[in-house]
């Protein structure tokens, strides 16, 4: 776990430039080293994940840990800029894709690795059609995460998926409600769904090893 930690904020750390070249930003969230905190700690949610699965396969540690990577260096640059460039979310699909079907590979449960491009679909299809009504509330960053983060729950569960999803929104709206308490918001500013939704998953993924 902590060997995965290390590794995983180091390679974040490694990053920091190329992370503020993306978001064509020098905001405090990207000088701050929030992304390798939050990549350090998702490894060793990765780790734990892994160990405690029903799996528990390498290739599904590479996965998990790879996307614990991605989702520290994304949310300090939708903090930052609202954005949550393609160059992070995109390979993710094929990264965790390939992985997990290494570990369907080993395991022989193919029904895990089905389940995954399920719930991928579902939730583009569900954040699509919410970005489509309120297109000033979600992006298409936002649903091309969902999708990520849809084989990811998915590969643990339906409910987990479900879990996942409730907790994203939840999460902004209490977030909502503290800045609008705290008046450093109001009713029309923009608040970055990103960070929320990788929360959502954490708090699903806590939960499966919980369980």
């Amino acid at each position: 776990m902590i060997l995965t930690a290390v590794v995983c904020g180091a390679l974040a750390a490694a990053l920091t430039g190329w992370i503020r070249t993306i978001a064509d930003s020098d905001s405090r969230w990207l000088r701050s080293g929030l992304h390798v905190g939050l990549a350090a700690a998702g490894g060793a949610g990765a780790a734990a994940l892994a160990d405690t699965g029903s799996v528990g396969t390498v290739p599904e540690l590479i996965a998990f840990a790879a996307l614990a990577v991605a989702c520290g260096l994304l949310v300090p640059i939708d903090l930052a800029v609202h954005r949550l460039p393609d160059l992070v979310v995109v390979p993710m699909y094929p990264i965790l894709f390939a992985a997990l079907a290494g570990a369907s590979a080993v395991t022989g449960d193919w029904g895990a690795l089905g389940r995954a491009a399920a719930a991928a679909l579902t939730l583009l299809a569900l954040y699509f059609t919410l970005a489509f009504i309120n297109p000033s509330g979600l992006g298409l960053g936002d649903v091309k995460l969902a999708g990520v983060l849809g084989v990811f729950l998915g590969w643990l569960g339906w409910y987990y998926v479900l879990v996942g999803t409730l907790a994203a929104f939840a999460i902004n709206a209490v977030v909502a409600l503290l800045l609008l308490a705290a008046r450093r918001a109001n009713r029309r500013t923009g608040i970055a769904f990103g960070p929320a939704m990788i929360a959502g998953a954490a708090a699903a993924a806590w939960l499966s090893t919980a369980g």
